[in-house]
């Protein structure tokens, strides 16, 4: 339940609109991420010689620590992140169908529309293309980007603002992970977290505090399509 003393922000004053990409645009039941999740833990088991358990705990252990398992195999074990990013990416992308209504609904969004996202862009392009989104974005900024430096990390958003010139008081930012709405609304965005639909699978949970809730989290929805299509006519303020 969140801790609140203050009215969430609204949307009448937003005109950037930031997207997470993994179980945000798409949702878990595609079970996309479960596929990289596995050559996440591929990789771990393949450069280690580990079996799949200890690879997997370390993977988990990176991620708690360092925010992507990536960040630890850089920090601790001089891991080349692109050959990291290219083995985990290496997924079919037919699991993913196109959504009309939410492609309807983010077009329909007034201003700039980006997706920030901890994965690859090439991943975040094919992607959006399989979910019929490939045109309504402006740009997309990956963690390639921010000098592999991944969310919930100040300086990740700091240069996804730098780059594209947001003014994050005019910004609203959605995502599957609360922790990772911390920052974007210290900085004053308005922030949504995006949650499973009833009867999802809750495989995006790495851990209990990937959902926790608090006042950096203005607005909850288990329907993305529905909430934007919402915004979009005034009525979620």
């Amino acid at each position: 339940m969140q801790d609140r003393t203050t009215a969430p922000r609204g949307f009448g004053h937003i005109d950037t609109w930031i997207f997470d990409l993994d179980n945000t645009l798409y949702p878990p039941s595609c079970r996309l991420f479960e596929l990289i999740d596995q050559r996440m833990m591929l990789f771990i088991a393949h450069r280690f010689g580990m079996d799949g358990l200890s690879a997997r705990a370390l993977q988990k252990n990176y991620y708690r620590r360092y925010g992507t398992s990536l960040r630890g195999l850089m920090e601790v074990d001089g891991v080349d992140p692109h050959e990291f990013m290219d083995f985990v990416h290496d997924v079919s992308h037919d699991r993913l169908v196109p959504n009309p209504e939410l492609a309807a609904a983010i077009a329909a969004l007034p201003g700039k529309r980006y997706v920030l996202t901890n994965g690859s862009r090439d991943h975040a392009e094919r992607c959006a293309r399989s979910l019929g989104l490939a045109d309504l974005f402006h740009d997309m900024f990956d963690v390639a980007a921010a000098d592999f430096i991944p969310k919930p990390e100040r300086a990740a958003y700091d240069s996804f603002i730098a780059k594209f010139g947001v003014d994050p008081g005019r910004a609203a930012m959605f995502e599957d992970l609360a922790r990772n709405l911390s920052v974007p609304h210290a900085l004053g965005m308005t922030t949504v977290l995006v949650l499973p639909q009833d009867g999802d699978v809750e495989e995006r949970a790495m851990h209990a505090e990937d959902s926790l809730q608090g006042p950096h989290v203005d607005h909850v929805t288990d329907n993305l399509a529905g909430f934007l299509h919402g915004v979009a006519a005034g009525k979620a303020t």
